[in-house]
């Protein structure tokens, strides 16, 4: 066993490969490959090339013995023949003829294959349960009950929540922060008589926030922010354990405002806090039911089109409640915008395209925090990267980090993939799609679809071919076709996932905005848009950096009076950029 052990730890270029090999056995007129063999004297080598024979010859001595042996067996009762099982026969025989016993015992040796058919009952089990969901048709008039009999809700299908289940429990491995939170507040109920009504992602990240929202006191009810983004089997874990969630994968336009409006509850329930990424329910609220608001206490907003919304009403005038503007956190933009976008732009498109980036000439719309993150995955997979932008500043920031600053139309010719990241309208207009080349690849990294004019290309003249789920190849009359993904919304979570880690960092900020608004005394927070306060971006940070094993240095006491600031933060001030 010592040769055996020395071949398998051998590299392809370690493997002996003698001039001469000993000729298979073939019965009396067979052939090999094709031709006829004159039979060799008894005492006579017989010198033949290292081909596909030898070389299976060599990965046998290469595999373990097991393997070895288990696949021998297999392939004789398969492929077109004998010949080559044989001849792996004969030369096993030749180089390992003392170790053949040893081989038959192991192949003898079948307990291991129990697990293996445990495991296949759980895949079928799972495929069973998702195949079922796995159609287009709405769930709005299928009537579903829980375990426990509830049916205040509306999802794709509730015999996914033990799959989803297990998806909850695999990412709160990666969301300490929020199982931390549960452990020192899970006492204090902060949130005891909080009916929270939220509209996000419905995903296992966000069902953890939800659930450690119900730990701490809260009442919940959801619908989901995207219309791909929903993960089936986490919807239903979470309607049976008692949330009412109104969401699944593929809602049309109109499902998507019937679930909300279904989250909103007006004839149920009295909602007294909203936590709004994209400002969509702070919208339906404001048009249907805004009586709503004189029990309100505020909203908390995670994203750059609902802080923009929320802007706005306060300008006019007509923001009814104080809001918390989560987007514009540091912990927020400096993990979930940056190196979110970072990981996931390049899963959403390799999913979606299979497309190599090498080469690949991309323009990203827009140098935020996200367009950073994008434009630092292509570059460093070696995509020639453009950006676009208005802000003078963040032109700047991408000239000093290598990047060209153009205008759309300036190279949309050549380009081929354009990626928006602004979080503003029509970015990409009609006349930008038309002079586009056949093939460009066209997606969104920002919050809403109305980043690409996609009303324009619904029209009699172009055709709309679906190609797969979330690809859609949007066809000329001259033949050019362009490729959109996910129809214009987010890529990452319509059409991959995003890291957990990340995002644990956003929703403990969420868990602690909507704590902060609901506990704070009358009068401290008007009706107008605030920051968080420093202290809790950094109280944020420091839950995760136990995962890193990091450990802080403490400043003496002539450092901080040195600099002015407590020895327990907050390190910097409200106005510093990092």
């Amino acid at each position: 066993m010592a040769e055996e052990r020395d071949q398998t730890g051998a590299s392809w270029g370690d493997l002996p490969q003698p001039d001469e090999y000993p000729e298979p056995h073939l019965e009396d007129g067979a052939v090999l490959n094709g031709e006829a063999k004159e039979k060799p004297t008894k005492h006579e080598p017989v010198k033949c090339k290292l081909n596909l024979l030898q070389m299976l010859k060599a990965t046998e001595s290469w595999s373990p013995p097991q393997s070895r042996d288990r696949y021998g067996a297999e392939k004789s009762e398969v492929g077109t023949g004998e010949l080559v099982p044989e001849a792996l026969k004969t030369g096993m025989q030749i180089q390992f003829t003392e170790q053949k016993p040893k081989f038959n015992k192991h192949s003898a040796n079948t307990s291991c294959r129990s697990p293996a058919g445990s495991i296949s009952q759980s895949i079928d089990s799972y495929s069973s349960v998702c195949s079922e969901s796995e159609d287009e048709s709405s769930p709005r008039d299928k009537p579903q009950k829980t375990s426990k009999g509830l049916s205040d809700f509306c999802i794709k299908n509730i015999k996914q929540a033990e799959f989803g289940r297990r998806e909850i429990e695999a990412a709160q491995q990666e969301m300490p922060a929020l199982m931390v939170l549960r452990k020192r507040a899970c006492g204090e109920k902060p949130l005891a008589g909080a009916k929270v009504m939220g509209c996000t992602h419905v995903t296992s990240q966000t069902a953890v926030l939800i659930e450690t929202l119900s730990v701490l006191g809260a009442q919940c009810r959801w619908a989901a922010c995207n219309i791909f983004s929903t993960q089936n089997t986490v919807a239903a874990a979470l309607a049976e354990r008692g949330t009412s969630v109104f969401a699944w994968r593929g809602e049309s336009e109109e499902d998507f405002w019937w679930c909300i409006d279904r989250c909103v509850g007006a004839e149920t329930w009295q909602p007294n806090m909203i936590l709004d990424d994209g400002g969509d329910l702070t919208h339906w609220i404001y048009k249907k039911h805004p009586d709503l608001f004189k029990k309100i206490i505020g909203i908390v907003e995670e994203s750059v089109t609902g802080i923009y919304r929320l802007y706005q009403l306060s300008k006019a005038g007509k923001l009814c409640v104080p809001a918390m503007n989560v987007n514009d956190s540091v912990t927020k933009q400096k993990f979930e915008n940056l190196y979110c976008c970072k990981e996931s732009i390049l899963d959403g498109l390799k999913r979606t395209t299979d497309i190599m980036f090498g080469g690949k000439q991309v323009v990203v719309c827009g140098y935020g925090e996200v367009g950073k993150g994008c434009c630092a995955a292509l570059k460093a997979l070696s995509a020639v990267v453009y950006v676009t932008e208005v802000d003078p500043i963040c032109a700047v920031q991408a000239c000093m980090d290598g990047f060209r600053v153009i205008q759309l139309r300036e190279v949309v010719r050549q380009a081929d993939m354009v990626i928006t990241c602004t979080g503003n309208k029509n970015v990409v207009e009609r006349e930008h799609l038309d002079r586009m080349k056949s093939g460009c690849i066209v997606c969104n990294m920002g919050h809403c679809s109305t980043e690409i004019d996609l009303l324009s290309l619904r029209t009699a003249e172009l055709r709309w071919e679906r190609v797969k789920p979330k690809v859609d190849h949007v066809i000329w009359p001259d033949g050019k076709r362009i490729v959109l993904l996910a129809e214009g919304r987010l890529l990452n979570l319509s059409c991959s996932t995003v890291p957990l880690f990340v995002i644990s960092v956003t929703a403990t900020t969420q868990a602690l905005a909507l704590i902060e608004l609901y506990s704070a005394p009358e009068g401290r927070y008007k009706q107008d848009v605030y920051l968080l306060p420093k202290k809790m971006d950094e109280y944020v940070a420091s839950l995760h950096l136990q995962t890193f094993d990091a450990h802080l240095t403490e400043l003496t006491d002539e450092q901080t009076k040195y600099l002015g600031i407590s020895k327990h933060g907050p390190f910097k001030s409200n106005y510093y950029k990092y």
